[in-house]
């Protein structure tokens, strides 16, 4: 308050009071002025009211952190400045200090009113990796004036990470002196760019072109350069190109591997000597060049050097690796001596002209034997026949060829060459050599021949087989026992061929056919391989009772060409006598309607044979099968009957089976058998409702089992049980059955079943 704090005031006059009002802090606040006086209302009171206002900044946040920042990169955060006061904020200015910070969308000077915020950027971009920390400091009308912002930041290199592709490089196969090349991409995949500091490729042959020091490949880019191999010999190599860089990763290799592959040529003979050679004549040998290496090859030439050599033509050409040509060298003398010469190739191939030395031998005048052909085959030839084949001496040279002596070795060889002779040069004499086997088997031999020309004795190797059948017979002599007069009876001989031709016969015949002896199973048309066999059979069909001869006598091409095989026999007085066993055959008890069977062997126990003419079976029920009329039984033979028994009605049945025949004596078979049957009867059920019965059967009391015997309900009050044997006991029950289902088991009742 200003003022005198006492005053007169006269009457009718004013005075005036001023009153101040200064807040301490924002907010309403109340007080009062009291006047004292002396008049009568005093004192006088004069209430106060005022309310406080004030202008205050808020920052979020309050400090900012940059963390590993890339150098080089910008990272921003968003700051609002808010006022929270209830009073205009002006900001006038705002001080920002620290490396690598900034600031963005903050214009000055600006005013806020109460509850008003504004919104800037700061940023951090680090030029090191240094730490660095800064500050805003904010100057407005606001309580507390400056305030500030506090900021720090943390920097990192940038980062790159360079890769190769592809990381491994095979050039398979490169001819030698060629360049085989292959493509890589260098791959810049981090944040900054990098920068080649070296590039070095090791191995033989193997090189890079495109990527040179200090070329720069930005971040995320990529750049190529070949990796080359030229090799310098054939073979396998392997190497690598090693790229280094600033990058994280500082060294990135290649594998590199590599074939080089080289033709070459080569001469089989690699020298060729054409031995001796007359003045006049020729000597050729044929040479293979060939490509032994691994690439094609090309030949451009190829010439001939020397007296008296030539060569047949070898054009250009290409030969592929393990290709090959040839031609021919001939050696054509004209006078004697010891010529040589060369043949030269020229190709691509290392160490080209290939070089091929030729020689020879050239003599004085001199006789010179061809033979032709040097060696005779006879192959096959027939013991006791003969065959023939020429062979031709040949005077090749140019003097005349005296031969001296000539002879001939070997078993069945004859020749017609004989000593002395005499060839003139240029001239031919054909001989013959014969070969007559006098047993069969392999034959070697050969002509020798003593002369003036080189390389004397010759020799002509002679071979040949003389073919020959050799039957053996196994029994050689056979015996007939015993064999009932009308009666035959056979034995088995086996013929084998030992020899190495087919057997083949001219007769066939037999001694003592009229004392029943004879064949089966061989005649003129019959043959047998070498080392096969076959069996024909010796029959013996005596007329008389007694004891008699004979042989089998074979004519063949054979040794020996007469094979006898000795016979003998006995024929015995004719016997038929006919058994049966078992002689009583018994069925037992078979259900009505149904049958059973049982058999008997029939034997012949004479020593002739038993002709069946009938088989007739006897009795009710009983039948006989398996033998009918017609049937022959040699002594000893068997033969099966089947009789059967089906009655039809309960009782005892009795019969049997008679069997006629040309037996001396007469079989019959006893037969037996029965059938029985359990009738059942009982009361009606006086339950109402009752729609049938059912029957069940058992072996002991209360064992009945579930199944009935009958098929389906029984509407009276009887059953018949036919299936029951002979010797058994028997249990039955009853019951009836409505709608509800069956009654309980009605009383039991026993059937004892008698045996037959």
């Amino acid at each position: 308050m200003s003022g005198n704090s006492s005053s007169v005031v006269a009457i009718g006059q004013a005075v005036t009071v001023q009153i101040q009002f200064a807040p301490q802090a924002t907010g309403a606040a109340s007080g009062s002025l009291s006047v004292m006086s002396n008049a009568p209302n005093a004192p006088l009171t004069v209430s106060l009211a005022g309310v406080a206002t004030q202008a205050a900044l808020s920052i979020s946040p309050a400090s900012l952190s940059f963390n590993n920042i890339v150098v080089g990169q910008t990272s921003t955060q968003s700051v609002t400045l808010t006022n929270n006061g209830n009073a205009s904020l002006t900001l006038t200015a705002a001080k920002l200090t620290g490396a690598g910070f900034g600031t963005t969308g903050l214009s000055l000077p600006v005013t806020l009113n109460a509850g008003q915020g504004t919104s800037f950027n700061v940023q951090f971009a680090p030029t090191t990796t240094n730490a660095s920390s800064g500050s805003i400091a904010f100057t407005d009308n606001a309580t507390g004036s400056p305030q500030t912002l506090t900021m720090s930041g943390s920097a990192v290199n940038p980062s790159s990470t360079l890769s190769a592709n592809p990381g491994t490089i095979n050039f398979s196969n490169v001819v030698v002196g060629n360049t085989g090349t292959q493509t890589v991409s260098l791959n810049n995949t981090g944040g900054a760019a990098v920068t080649i500091t070296q590039v070095s490729p090791a191995g033989t042959g193997f090189g890079v072109t495109g990527v040179t020091v200090g070329q720069t490949i930005a971040a995320g880019s990529s750049i190529s350069f070949a990796a080359t191999f030229t090799p310098t010999a054939a073979g396998v190599a392997s190497g690598s190109v090693t790229i280094n860089s600033n990058a994280s990763d500082s060294t990135v290799s290649v594998a590199l591997a590599g074939t080089g592959t080289q033709g070459s040529l080569a001469a089989n003979p690699s020298s060729v000597n054409f031995g001796s050679v007359l003045v006049g004549s020729n000597g050729s040998v044929s040479v293979t060049i060939s490509n032994p290496g691994t690439a094609a090859l090309s030949i451009t030439g190829a010439t001939i050097a020397g007296a008296g050599f030539s060569m047949t033509s070898l054009p250009p050409q290409s030969l592929n690796p393990g290709q090959a040509t040839s031609f021919t060298a001939t050696l054509t003398p004209t006078s004697a001596g010891s010529p040589t010469g060369t043949v030269s190739i020229v190709s691509n191939a290392p160490g080209s002209p290939l070089k091929i030395n030729l020689s020879g031998s050239v003599p004085a005048a001199q006789a010179q034997i061809s033979i032709s052909p040097s060696a005779l085959a006879f192959n096959t030839v027939a013991v006791g026949s003969s065959a023939t084949q020429n062979f031709t001496l040949t005077n090749t040279g140019n003097a005349a060829l005296n031969i001296t002596a000539a002879g001939i070795t070997g078993s069945g060889y004859t020749t017609n060459l004989s000593a002395p002779a005499t060839i003139a040069p240029g001239a031919n004499s054909t001989f013959t050599v014969t070969y007559a086997p006098t047993s069969e088997g392999s034959a070697s031999g050969s002509v020798s021949l003593t002369s003036n020309a080189p390389g004397s004795p010759e020799a002509i190797t002679l071979s040949g087989t003389g073919l020959q059948a050799q039957p053996a017979a196994n029994p050689t002599s056979t015996t007939f026992a015993n064999v009932a007069v009308g009666n035959s009876n056979s034995q088995p001989i086996t013929l084998k061929n030992n020899g190495n031709t087919t057997l083949t016969f001219s007769q066939v015949s037999v001694t003592g056919s009229s004392s029943g002896f004879s064949v089966t199973g061989i005649s003129t048309t019959t043959t047998i391989a070498a080392g096969a066999s076959t069996t024909f059979n010796a029959v013996f069909t005596p007329t008389l009772a007694g004891t008699v001869s004979g042989s089998v006598v074979l004519t063949t091409n054979g040794a020996p060409s007469q094979l006898t095989v000795a016979l003998s026999g006995t024929g015995a007085a004719s016997t038929q006598q006919l058994g049966a066993s078992p002689a009583t055959l018994s069925f037992g008890s078979v259900p009505a309607g149904q049958s059973a069977s049982l058999t008997t062997t029939l034997t012949n126990t004479g020593n002739s044979n038993v002709n069946i003419t009938g088989v007739t079976a006897s009795g009710t029920g009983f039948s006989a099968s398996g033998i009918g009329s017609g049937l022959v039984l040699t002594p000893g033979q068997t033969a099966t009957l089947t009789v059967q028994f089906a009655p039809t009605t309960t009782g005892t049945d009795a019969g049997s089976v008679s069997v006629a025949s040309n037996a001396t004596n007469s079989v019959a078979i006893s037969l037996s058998g029965s059938s029985h049957a359990v009738t059942l009867f009982w009361n009606a059920s006086t339950t109402s409702g009752v729609t049938g019965y059912n029957v069940y059967r058992g072996t002991s009391p209360g064992a009945y089992g579930t199944t009935p015997l009958n098929a389906s309900l029984l509407p009276a009050t009887t059953y018949v049980d036919p299936s029951v044997s002979a010797g058994q006991t028997y249990y039955y029950v009853v019951q009836a059955v409505d709608p509800g289902g069956a009654s309980p088991d009605s009383s039991s009742i026993q059937a004892a079943i008698p045996t037959p």
